[in-house]
């Protein structure tokens, strides 16, 4: 009774948040309704006995990827409010395909029948007095250790491809070419100038120093041109 009445409350609430998520105006608001909504969800987790899936939805997904949400969100600083001027042009697209969705699922559920057997017939069953996640590790890594491992390595070959996909280089870093730093001497950096006492950055300006090319070579590097400014304000 009391497991009951545990049920209906954490997914009442549940069902709650999930829609404050979607309906909130404030995306911090949502991002903390949908951490709220994973709590509540791993607690159905706990009721329903599956206390490793209760305990990854809290770690992974409530401590790294919400939190991460969270930080993304408040950190950006995006103008929402310019990203919804198009929301009433589409809502009617959006509520076409909700309602096709609806319809479907509600053809799916008027039409499934559970099978009497379908709670004996189990693909692995679990021990005698072994705990749920320790019958789970042992089928993932003593089992079925080279599938598992097969897909780890399928999801990093699927990230270097992001990553190789998505690179681009803009040509607008900046990069050192260590020769040419090596050859400078004091002749290519310091400028001497006469500076009278009171003279402002207004009448001396800011002298920066010529920016090397990446393929100059040694000759190039020890006879360097100075700034145009320093010039104007007299080399010693």
């Amino acid at each position: 009774m009391i497991a009951a009445i545990a049920f209906y409350v954490f997914a009442f609430i549940l069902l709650i948040c999930a829609a404050k998520v979607v309906t909130s105006r404030n995306p911090v608001h949502s991002v903390l309704f949908l951490i709220l909504a994973f709590f509540n969800a791993s607690a159905l987790f706990i009721l329903a006995g599956a206390e490793f899936l209760a305990m990854i939805l809290v770690i992974v997904y409530v401590g790294a990827v919400a939190v991460l949400f969270l930080f993304v969100v408040m950190m950006l600083d995006i103008n929402f409010a310019a990203l919804r001027e198009g929301y009433q042009r589409y809502l009617p697209v959006g509520l076409a395909v909700g309602l096709v969705l609806l319809i479907e699922l509600g053809a799916v559920l008027l039409g499934w029948q559970m099978a009497p057997e379908a709670m004996n017939l189990r693909f692995a069953p679990i021990a005698a007095g072994t705990q749920n996640t320790v019958q789970l590790g042992r089928l993932i890594y003593t089992d079925y250790i080279l599938i598992f491992q097969a897909s780890g390595l399928i999801l990093l070959v699927a990230m270097i491809g992001a990553i190789v996909l998505t690179l681009r280089d803009r040509g607008i870093s900046r990069r050192q070419n260590i020769g040419v730093q090596l050859a400078r001497n004091a002749g290519n950096t310091l400028v001497m100038m006469d500076v009278r006492t009171g003279a402002g950055i207004g009448e001396l300006r800011i002298i920066r120093p010529q920016a090397a090319e990446p393929a100059a070579g040694a000759h190039d590097a020890h006879h360097g041109a100075h700034p145009g400014a320093a010039h104007d304000g007299g080399h010693h």
